[in-house]
């Protein structure tokens, strides 16, 4: 018994050191806990923490620097680079769609001249066809007379063209030769010093650069048939093109319109007859007066004894559909034949009746008989007859100059269209000024009258 007292004093010493180790690490585990806090903050346990701690964040201490928002990057791009980049995609866009067309048209070019040139002869053709059922004939029967008798006529001015030219070859050829041999004596007496030998070297390298150059020839005339092959396909879809134009146009007209969206069907109804009034009286013209140019410098050609002065007329009526260029390249192809043909002397005069009848022509009948429907700024013609001729050769040429007509007449009727539109959807005043808006009559596009020529009602767009 004396000894449970000491071994009840051990175990309760033991207890109270085990007691202080358990306190000292209890202390150690917090200080830990605390320190982790500091460096990183704890991830909360629950949804409820979580939102209580994005509610109440921490403002950032006084020292920290003052850090400016980052504004939006739209609103930090100008005005005037935003508007140009919104401009510069759709400009994309359109250039890509006109690209696309261009290679389209590219492909198909013999049917998209073929169908142009038709639109042109049926232009100048259809006021015959409109008169003569006027006079009672029916439609099929006035299109076949029509018909028939334009292409007769354009035959006929070809073969001619063509009979001339060989009826007066052997003439030409041999004029061409005196021609050569009078400029040859003139070189020789002229204060250049040009001999004799140099003039032969020149010949003899003209003769050694064409037999060499044989095979190139000869691929070359292979290639000549083969655009005589498309020139004849062209004629014969143009020819029928035409008929059909002629007889059914309102038709295919109508049926073109239903291919046109519904908002938009309104105003391209009635732009397409203003085109077409434009057209016709661009190719009516443009006929008058390539026939004027045509008979007046064939006369001045005719009593200066130029030989070839009939095909030489007829080849300024053809070169007179190409405006600018056309009078320049038929005067100078008569200025040259006189030169070689007839002398200095001669070809001088001739030269002056050809400007004095193009500046008559670019002054007085133009003016006079085109008027204000096709009137084009000398500019643009040349410039559109420039592309003309860079995309589609002669025939481009040729109807850049009533397209760019067409396009200007469509495009100015679907301005005052929109205005016409925006002006009866437009809100309408009150008080004061509904009384000075009615009192002044709005500027609106004035009616057009039914084409000319046509059946009532044929031709008119339909009602808005």
């Amino acid at each position: 018994m004396s000894k449970l007292p000491g071994w009840l004093g051990r175990v309760g010493a033991e207890l109270t050191e085990l007691g202080e180790r358990l306190e000292e690490r209890r202390a150690a585990a917090e200080a830990q806990a605390d320190r982790d806090a500091d460096a990183e903050p704890a991830i909360p346990a629950t949804a409820d923490h979580a939102a209580t701690t994005a509610d109440h964040v921490p403002p950032p201490p006084a020292y920290a620097p003052s850090v400016a928002a980052r504004p939006d990057p739209v609103a930090a791009i100008p005005w005037g680079m935003r508007v140009a980049a919104e401009a510069g995609w759709r400009l994309l866009v359109l250039a890509g769609t006109l690209w696309v067309l261009m290679r389209v048209i590219s492909a198909v070019q013999l049917v998209v001249l073929a169908f142009v040139a038709a639109l042109l002869v049926t232009a100048m053709l259809q006021p015959t066809v409109a008169r003569l059922r006027r006079y009672g004939l029916p439609r099929g029967l006035a299109t076949a007379v029509t018909a028939i008798l334009g292409f007769v006529i354009m035959g006929l001015v070809g073969w001619f063209v063509v009979w001339q030219v060989m009826d007066n070859l052997d003439t030409l050829s041999d004029k061409v030769r005196d021609g050569i041999d009078e400029l040859k004596r003139w070189l020789l007496d002229s204060p250049f010093h040009v001999t004799e030998q140099q003039i032969n070297d020149v010949a003899k390298n003209l003769s050694d650069t064409i037999g060499t150059n044989t095979e190139e020839i000869t691929s070359a005339g292979l290639q000549g048939v083969t655009v005589m092959v498309e020139v004849l396909t062209g004629i014969l879809l143009a020819m029928f093109s035409t008929l059909f134009l002629l007889y059914d146009g309102k038709r295919i007209w109508q049926w073109v319109l239903k291919l046109v969206p519904a908002q938009a069907r309104p105003g391209v109804a009635g732009a397409g007859p203003r085109a077409w009034r434009t057209l016709t009286a661009y190719v009516r013209g443009t006929v008058l007066v390539a026939m004027i140019d045509a008979i007046f410098i064939g006369l001045g050609i005719w009593f200066l004894d130029v030989p070839m002065a009939v095909p030489l007329a007829v080849f300024i009526f053809l070169f007179a559909f190409i405006p600018l260029v056309g009078a320049v390249v038929s005067g100078a192809l008569a200025v040259v034949v006189a030169l070689v043909t007839e002398g200095v002397f001669t070809a001088l005069m001739v030269l002056v009746v050809v400007l004095a009848v193009q500046q008559i022509e670019g002054h007085v009948l133009q003016p006079f008989i085109l008027g204000r429907a096709v009137r084009v700024h000398p500019l643009a013609v040349v410039l559109s007859v420039a592309a003309g001729g860079m995309v589609a050769g002669i025939g481009g040429a040729v109807v850049a100059v009533p397209l760019v007509a067409v396009t200007n007449t469509v495009v100015g009727y679907l301005r005052a269209f929109g205005q016409e539109a925006a002006l009866r959807h437009a809100p309408q005043p009150r008080g004061a000024t509904a009384i000075g808006a009615a009192s002044t009559p709005p500027s609106l596009p004035a009616p057009e009258p039914p084409p000319e020529g046509e059946d009532e009602g044929e031709g008119k767009p339909p009602a808005h």
